[in-house]
């Protein structure tokens, strides 16, 4: 297994745009074989760059270049061009040197506490002790020293980015307004992303023109019937081949690259819960339902909302981490018996305000609860309890109650838009302004060692 930070992008921006993310968000990954830089590389380790006084050695990039690599193989995506790789990392680590310089210059500091809780969430997330993570670090060739020094880097840009960049970036009604007007206006297909619903005629290959004909009759019976109201589900279950017949017929919201020619010429002018003339294709006739229009350009309009209740036992000098889980799984083996009930357990044990409710949490919509919390919320089917799970709160044990769509209110859609510009004009002010700083910086780039 390897820890992986979440992957930059070449732009310097994402250095300091992501540096949340980074400190909070890692991951374990399957190791892809390659072997550790420290490993390899300490024999030829040799000064990459000079910035300002400090340098950046071939060691570092290697280890930047492994970690990209690892990322593409776990994602099975095509390796990156090495040779291009290794530049474009050279060129971000000198920006980032040059950004943890100017943080440090300028009086950000990190304390151990903050490194100790962000290596406490990041083992929490994978559901690791602490010294299980430690274990995983070094197997990847990072000892716990180097580790730490990464995560205090990474605190580093979020408090950089925190002082020095949020401050500059505002976005006005007046900005949200236009946004939301350019968006609503554009009639672009290629903007849209679009979900159909189809009753689709099969016609076999070897149909006689008689028997095609036919088809095509009672492809417009079943097209008069939808357009009169009939309910479409009942259509698609009663007439629709039954390759298409999951899902009430519908294909998903999806891009309108995504679908074919004929189906996006039939529908581009339709409004949502209106129905195209029929469309013929090498496998029938297709009669198609606009179920959804969305503008590609515009957050999403309806979030999904889960309601799920939980057992929190905190580990304190009388119960450890390690009773505190063996009891949460005792009570899962309960639960899963039939033989306790969960608002019951939940009340008698739970430690925290929802035990009274049964540790009912409520609807919740994404981003209420806390990374790790929330990244086992959302693996759980309806009725399903999870494993226990240590949070920076204490241990869980989760039931997912149910799930639900819920539109955006008019204040919450123009919060979701005023977040994307914010967003927008963050990364370019980055780049600016990281520009701006590399440049009054000394860089001095040199070759390796023949």
């Amino acid at each position: 297994m390897t820890v992986r930070f979440k992957l930059l992008s070449a732009a310097v921006a994402a250095c300091l745009l992501g540096a949340q993310a980074q400190a909070q968000g890692l991951r374990l990954a399957p190791a892809t074989g390659a072997s550790s830089p420290a490993n390899s590389a300490a024999t030829s380790d040799f000064i990459v760059a000079v910035v300002n006084s400090e340098p950046l050695t071939n060691t570092e990039v290697q280890r930047e270049v492994l970690r990209v690599q690892q990322q593409f193989a776990a994602q099975r995506r095509p390796a990156p061009n090495l040779q291009r790789l290794n530049a474009e990392l050279v060129e971000q680590l000198i920006n980032q040197k040059v950004l943890l310089q100017y943080a440090r210059d300028t009086g950000i500091k990190v304390e151990d506490l903050a490194i100790d809780q962000s290596e406490q969430s990041i083992a929490a997330q994978n559901q690791l002790t602490v010294a299980e993570l430690r274990q995983r670090v070094a197997a990847d060739g990072l000892t716990v020293a180097q580790f730490r020094a990464q995560l205090r880097d990474q605190i580093l840009l979020q408090r950089l980015r925190e002082r020095d960049l949020l401050p500059r970036v505002r976005v006005s009604e007046s900005e949200i307004d236009a946004y939301l007007q350019a968006q609503q206006n554009t009639q672009d297909p290629s903007q849209m992303d679009i979900n159909l619903a189809q009753v689709l005629i099969a016609v076999p290959e070897a149909a006689s023109a008689d028997q095609a004909q036919a088809l095509q009759a009672q492809a417009g019976k079943v097209l008069a019937r939808a357009r009169a109201g009939e309910d479409f589900a009942s259509l698609v279950r009663d007439f629709s081949a039954p390759s298409a017949q999951p899902n009430g017929g519908q294909l998903g919201l999806r891009s309108a690259d995504r679908y074919p020619a004929s189906f996006i010429e039939a529908t581009k002018q339709l409004a949502p819960g209106e129905v195209a003339d029929l469309v013929r294709s090498p496998a029938g006739f297709h009669i198609l339902k606009v179920v959804e229009k969305t503008n590609a350009g515009l957050p999403a309009m309806t979030i999904t909302q889960s309601r799920a209740r939980h057992i929190l036992l905190r580990p304190s000098a009388e119960l450890s981490e390690a009773q505190a889980r063996a009891r949460l799984l005792d009570f899962k083996k309960q639960l899963q018996a039939g033989q306790a009930d969960f608002a019951a357990l939940a009340r008698e044990y739970s430690q925290d305000g929802s035990a009274a409710q049964g540790g009912d949490l409520g609807w919740a919509s994404p981003g209420m609860f806390v990374p790790e919390f929330e990244s086992v919320l959302n693996q759980l089917a309806p009725g399903e309890i999870s494993a226990p799970l240590l949070s920076r709160f204490g241990l869980h044990l989760i039931q997912l109650q149910e799930r639900r769509q819920a539109k955006l209110s008019e204040a919450e859609q123009r919060r979701a838009v005023g977040a994307l510009l914010r967003e927008k004009k963050l990364e370019e002010a980055a780049q600016t302004w990281t520009q701006e700083l590399r440049g009054r910086a000394y860089v001095e780039l040199r070759q390796p060692p023949q």
